[in-house]
């Protein structure tokens, strides 16, 4: 089972990386997997969020915040120790990947031409980060909570964290099992912190702020 398990993976990731791949989707994909050109935009939405979103939105930033705290910071970070997977192109000759070149700020890096490699493996790694996607569990961390505050259009927010899931596969440095498995854990992360947050606000709110706790008797109203 395992054996079959790894072929299917490796030949989605083959189909994904090579198959798939056209320049056209390069530079779309190559911005899709970059943090570094999104992280701008990120903080504009967070500030006007805070500032104009009212108590839910506020309310969601602090859920945000803590699920991608313990998504990143607590439970992929660990996982990628102890599984010490190597990234594909770490593992087999013949690998693409694809980056946005150097450039400050990184997002005029769009502009510029891309670093395309392929991989030359002589003796595969033995060990890695690659188990689970950092990136997929970040993307679909925030994606959940946004869908569990906003559930009328919240639900959009899953497209781009499935877009920044694929894309990781498509520039060669996850394997399918990797954005599954993070996609999977930023999810039951945002669930978890979700669900923590509504419990504490129940249990101490009404005793600490009863006009607070009255005018938003539940988190994610």
């Amino acid at each position: 089972m395992a054996t079959v398990f790894s072929l299917m993976d490796l030949e989605v990731f083959q189909y994904i990386n090579s198959q798939v791949a056209s320049p056209f989707l390069d530079m779309p994909m190559a911005t899709l997997s970059s943090w570094a050109v999104w992280w701008p935009l990120a903080i504009l939405a967070g500030v006007a969020c805070g500032g104009f979103g009212g108590f839910r939105g506020r309310a969601m930033l602090i859920a945000a915040g803590l699920s991608l705290g313990l998504c990143d910071g607590v439970v992929c970070r660990n996982m990628k120790k102890i599984s010490e997977r190597p990234r594909p192109h770490e593992t087999m000759s013949g690998i693409r990947t694809i980056d946005l070149a150097k450039a400050t700020p990184r997002v005029l890096a769009v502009f510029l031409p891309l670093r395309e490699k392929v991989s030359k493996v002589e003796i595969p790694a033995e060990s890695g980060r690659s188990f689970p996607s950092s990136h997929a569990g970040n993307c679909f961390a925030l994606a959940t909570v946004v869908w569990l505050f906003y559930r009328r259009w919240g639900w959009l927010a899953f497209v781009p964290a499935s877009l920044v899931a694929l894309s990781r596969m498509y520039v060669g440095v996850h394997w399918p099992t990797d954005v599954l498995a993070g996609s999977l854990i930023g999810v039951l992360c945002a669930f978890a912190v979700t669900w923590f947050l509504g419990f504490v606000w129940k249990r101490y709110v009404p005793r600490l702020n009863p006009a607070l706790y009255k005018a938003h008797p539940e988190i994610l109203s």
